[in-house]
């Protein structure tokens, strides 16, 4: 078994944190053997407290590398980290009947170790990164959108502007009416002003009143 002094890597360790090593530990599982951006990164957004000072000791140990062993940041890794138990300060409480309630103050040592990535491990994710930051040219992505389009509507893969039918203007105009639609306005502006439409005059109605008074005096 190997020990940890005897990794090759590059350590930094925070004593006495005022924290129990169980809460720094929930912590400290979810970098390991993670990227150092990637564990800056799960550290930035995490709420527990222990995660300030955990990336305060990632940033001493990245430093260190950089510093001492001219190591590149972008090729370090978490390697190990882990939290010992520290000294417990005892303190006491007054409690009902003169009686003492005990507190326990528990504190811990953190240590993070970084170490550099192998040659084959860094082309691997040379690798992927460029496959993962390769862009695409306009066209591509212009031919995969009508596509998505095209699927939406529930058509084919073709694209779907040049396919779509084009359609038929009629000659005649919407806003211009037709003969027939003509002639209907016509009577009924003709019927509205009171003109006959079959030829026949039309009979006032006080002169029809005047001639039956006129018939019953005779």
């Amino acid at each position: 078994m190997v020990q940890t002094t005897e990794r090759p890597g590059t350590r930094s360790q925070v004593r006495y944190v005022r924290m129990s090593a169980s809460k720094a530990r929930v912590v400290l599982d979810k970098i390991r053997n993670k990227h150092v951006a990637e564990a800056f990164t799960l550290l930035t957004y995490n709420e527990r407290r222990a995660s300030e000072v955990i990336q305060k000791c990632l940033q001493s140990a990245v430093a260190n590398a950089s510093h001492n062993d001219d190591i590149p940041p972008g090729e370090l890794f978490v390697s190990a980290c882990y939290a010992d138990e520290g000294p417990t300060l005892k303190r006491f409480r007054p409690r009902a009947r003169g009686r003492a309630g005990r507190i326990h103050k528990q504190t811990c040592h953190i240590t993070i170790e970084v170490s550099r990535y192998s040659d084959d491990e860094l082309d691997a994710l040379r690798q992927r990164a460029e496959n993962r930051g390769a862009s695409r040219t306009k066209s591509d992505a212009a031919g995969d959108r009508r596509r998505r389009v095209a699927q939406s509507k529930g058509g084919s893969d073709a694209d779907p502007i040049e396919d779509s039918p084009t359609e038929e203007v009629s000659e005649t105009p919407q806003d211009q009416p037709t003969e027939a639609s003509a002639d209907v306005v016509e009577v009924a502006e003709v019927e509205a002003a009171g003109d006959p439409v079959d030829g026949t005059t039309p009979t006032v109605q006080g002169e029809t009143d005047v001639n039956d008074e006129a018939k019953e005096t005779d």
